[in-house]
């Protein structure tokens, strides 16, 4: 996949996990693995129903893709995020080998948004590492961050 425009289905469903975690109790976001054009997993963020801050929907999705696909298929995934992962999420899809990750809603724009206190854009953090992480977006941004406004008091 080469234009942003190709992206954008996989976005919107992203978007869509989003808005069903919200609507579950939990924050605004979701997570799609996509594998040679096809949607393998998908995964929503769970923290407060789960009563884990690890539950982010991008480390689900990644843990639930290395216990289920060889390396192989690791290799040729992509992850899809609504909003573009955390420092945790990062790492865990720099571990898995996962080679690229595209986004919705940017980590500046959350925390405008959400007032967040520890906003990292993905490709200062993927910059220090050994292996390439192929990283694209936002995309969709105003879509994705509809669901922060929908979710954030004050927002």
């Amino acid at each position: 996949m080469n234009t942003v425009t190709e992206h954008e289905p996989f976005i919107r469903e992203c978007i869509a996990l989003a808005a069903e975690a919200a609507t579950a109790g939990n924050e605004p976001f979701g997570a799609v693995l996509v594998v040679d054009g096809i949607v393998r997993l998908t995964a929503r963020n769970s923290v407060r129903t789960d009563s884990d801050p690890t539950r982010h929907a991008e480390l689900v999705l990644v843990s639930d893709a290395c216990r289920r696909l060889d390396a192989a298929t690791l290799a040729r995934a992509t992850v899809y995020s609504s909003t573009e992962p955390c420092m945790m999420c990062c790492g865990a899809l720099y571990w898995s080998r996962i080679p690229r990750l595209v986004f919705g809603c940017s980590a500046a724009a959350l925390g405008a948004l959400a007032g967040g206190s520890l906003v990292a854009p993905s490709r200062g953090l993927f910059g220090h590492g050994a292996r390439n992480v192929e990283v694209i977006g936002p995309v969709l941004e105003d879509e994705a961050c509809e669901v922060h406004r929908r979710f954030w008091p004050g927002a």
